[in-house]
């Protein structure tokens, strides 16, 4: 069995969540693995005040994760618009229905089998072994990372493998054998309230004496900064093909890809003098009014997407089959909408 080389680490941290730790966030009540993997997806990338009431939305409609296997990816998908990153919803969807058709609805009980269903990394498994199941497992999320870096002053950018293996060392020397699920979400608490990204406040940080950037007064400079890269900007026109009852045809995307089983609007690199035409043939419709909308911005880890929407008022001329993946959107449809595309719908749905 591993060693606890740093016991002091846990045991001022346990003793800070004592006092300060958060005990009543919602995942925090009614324990158990399904609650704690779901909180645990919704918060990678996303802030806790965020993530609250998606969460409370998510447990009212599926409750347990047999609710979650058996629904519709659309229903699942349109919870989740606005909270980004829609890949998790996707995995979440997947993963549940893994665990009821291969575990009979209950999750597997080590870290290793956790991390063999689709989108639950070591991390993640981690938590939910930890939190829920009290198994001895490190984590090692965005906070504790930070945490982790700063007291041991981890002089890579923390993506890099070689820093990453180093990380989980620590991570794995530091975590106690008892109170371990209060240690888990102490030590992410530490990250999220005082070890900050920006500002953190040291003076009141119980391991400020342990924590080696502190000593050097070189926190601000932990963890070390991946170096930045210009971000190329991709341009596309965003239709808003409008019909005689203020409907909207929305077509939905590709599963793969950028907000990959989202619906959205149709798209087109290119508008020419062939423009109108082509979108008659592709959608049925005869165009009657066009105006180009002031163009914004919407920003992806490797690229800016610079948006176009073009205002076409249209008249359908054919029927779209229930079946196919484009619908005429009148507001009332569950789907699930990348949150930039969302808020440009909602303009014209008022």
């Amino acid at each position: 069995m591993a060693n606890q080389k740093n016991p002091e680490i846990a045991q001022k941290v346990l003793a800070w969540f004592d006092q300060c730790g958060r005990k009543t966030l919602p995942w925090q009540q009614d324990i158990n693995p399904y609650r704690v993997w779901v909180s645990e997806t919704m918060l990678q990338q996303t802030q806790v005040p965020t993530v609250i009431p998606y969460f409370n939305r998510f447990m009212e409609a599926y409750p347990a994760v047999a609710a979650l296997a058996h629904a519709p990816l659309d229903d699942v998908l349109h919870l989740w618009t606005g909270l980004g990153y829609y890949a998790r919803a996707r995995n979440l969807h997947k993963c549940a229905k893994q665990v009821v058709e291969q575990h009979d609805g209950i999750f597997p009980n080590t870290v290793e089998g956790l991390s063999a269903l689709p989108g639950i990394g070591r991390s993640t498994a981690g938590a939910i072994a930890s939190i829920s199941m009290k198994v001895r497992a490190p984590i090692l999320d965005g906070n504790v990372k930070r945490v982790l870096a700063r007291v041991f002053l981890v002089d890579e950018w923390p993506g890099k493998p070689s820093a990453q293996k180093k990380l989980w060392g620590y991570a794995e020397s530091c975590t106690p054998f008892d109170r371990i699920a209060h240690y888990t979400q102490a030590i992410m608490d530490l990250g999220a309230m005082v070890c900050t990204r920006t500002k953190p406040l040291c003076a009141s940080c119980p391991l400020n004496g342990n924590c080696q950037a502190y000593q050097q007064g070189v926190q601000a400079d932990y963890p070390i900064k991946k170096v930045k890269k210009t971000l190329p900007t991709k341009l596309v026109y965003c239709l808003v093909l409008k019909d005689e009852n203020d409907n909207l045809l929305l077509e939905q995307r590709d599963s793969k890809g950028i907000w990959g089983g989202l619906w959205s609007l149709p798209e087109f690199e290119v508008v020419d003098e062939g423009f109108e035409s082509a979108v008659s043939r592709e959608y049925g419709v005869e165009v009657l009014e066009r105006e180009a909308l002031e163009a914004f911005r919407h920003t992806f880890s490797h690229y800016h997407l610079q948006i176009t929407p073009i205002l076409m008022k249209v008249q359908p001329r054919m029927q779209v089959r229930e079946e196919s993946s484009r619908i005429w959107f009148d507001g009332s449809q569950k789907v699930g909408l990348p949150q930039p595309i969302k808020k440009l719908i909602d303009r014209f749905k008022r």
